[in-house]
């Protein structure tokens, strides 16, 4: 049913890896002209993981995270989830609100479409990326928000999704600055079939 995801081997991960460095070197450098700022973004990790294990990458089900959440429409189509712990996106309202640090406690709606926007440059860079590779036209839906904790947003995209999968290909993306540290979680979660595509189209299916 899902085995497509569990059983990738190490050229398809490293593929992968590679489409998501290239994802963040694009969204480090949209987000650098956004705040006048220069921001560095890597992507230390990519793993396979069951989506009730997400809210544990966060700190825990618990965890009071910010999460944008978008739908990707094309030929492979797939969720995409990006989530930071409360601080690290206030933390980021801040630098793109060009507010002292600390000064955000809590989200405006301005606020909320700022971070909505950041979810919407995240996706498109990284699906510009797999395009690129890929040959695919992929194309974001319309950002969704949710401040709560980590569980009760996962819970809600997984009633969404059905059964659409039930693993999450996660990619860890962290944002530093001279003088902030924001680290975020990017998720991108394929349907079935989804994957096959991806990598018969990069050219590393097995």
């Amino acid at each position: 049913m899902y085995e497509d995801i569990l059983k990738l081997s190490a050229l398809q991960l490293d593929a992968l890896r590679e489409i998501g460095n290239v994802g963040a070197g694009n969204s480090a450098t949209a987000l650098s002209q956004i705040i006048n700022r220069k921001i560095d973004m890597t992507v230390p990790q990519v793993a396979i993981m069951p989506l009730d294990d997400v809210p544990n990458v966060v700190g825990g089900p618990d965890a009071m995270v910010a999460g944008v959440y978008l739908r990707v429409f094309g030929p492979a189509p797939s969720s995409i989830l990006f989530l930071l712990p409360r601080d690290s996106a206030f933390c980021l309202v801040d630098m793109l609100m060009g507010r002292e640090p600390g000064s955000t406690t809590s989200l405006t709606s301005m606020d909320e479409s700022a971070l909505m926007e950041i979810g919407n440059i995240l996706a498109g860079a990284y699906l510009n990326a797999l395009s690129y590779f890929t040959h695919l036209t992929l194309l974001p839906s319309i950002p969704a928000l949710a401040v709560d904790m980590a569980g009760a947003i996962l819970s809600v995209i997984l009633s969404q999704l059905g059964q659409m999968g039930d693993h999450a290909l996660v990619i860890e993306t962290e944002f530093t600055t001279a003088t902030d540290d924001v680290k975020g979680h990017f998720f991108l979660i394929p349907d079935p079939g989804s994957l096959t595509t991806i990598l018969a189209a990069i050219g590393v299916k097995e």
